[in-house]
């Protein structure tokens, strides 16, 4: 048994969807990830960067033997894989998997910050993680229940698809 983490999922060109998916069997490939479960899918509105189309986001629960820097890698590989392209900071991509949290650690490095600091501003990220744990860990120590989460964070958050298969072990 490894380390619990979730990471964040999303995509807003070509078959976004499909993406999704091919995100969650890349990682299940990779040795010392093993992909537990997925949230729903929900189409999002873009936050900041240029104009672009919707996207579609998910939250995934792993177990880890990789370290957090070897875990970032691994997503980036996988990116990487599907064809990401970067571009603009924020701006439309095929995928992109963003580290949320890693077990109770907390990291600060120049390109890793663990939690993801600023996932409690953003919907797209919070609405599909509270489906997997209802008090997540998140930046600062702050916890969900005494967050605002008005309209500015939960709108633009639409249910879009079940959630994403899983690759059994």
């Amino acid at each position: 048994m490894g380390v619990q983490a979730f990471l964040g999922l999303g995509s807003n060109i070509g078959d976004r969807l499909e993406h999704l998916r091919g995100a969650v069997r890349h990682l299940s490939d990779v040795a010392g990830i093993r992909v537990v479960r997925s949230s729903r899918v929900y189409e999002t509105d873009p936050v900041g960067g240029p104009e672009q189309p919707d996207f579609l986001n998910a939250v995934i629960e792993v177990d880890t033997m990789l370290t957090p820097r070897d875990l970032l890698h691994a997503c980036l590989e996988v990116e990487e894989d599907l064809g990401r392209q970067r571009g603009t900071r924020w701006g439309p991509r095929t995928i992109d998997i963003d580290v949320l949290s890693y077990g109770e650690e907390d990291v600060f490095e120049e390109d890793l910050e663990i939690p993801h600091p600023r996932m409690h501003e953003r919907g797209f990220v919070l609405v599909p993680l509270l489906e997997l744990v209802a008090d997540p860990r998140l930046p600062g120590g702050r916890n969900v229940t005494g967050l605002k989460l008005g309209p500015d964070v939960l709108g633009g958050v639409r249910p879009f698809a079940p959630p994403l298969e899983v690759p059994s072990a």
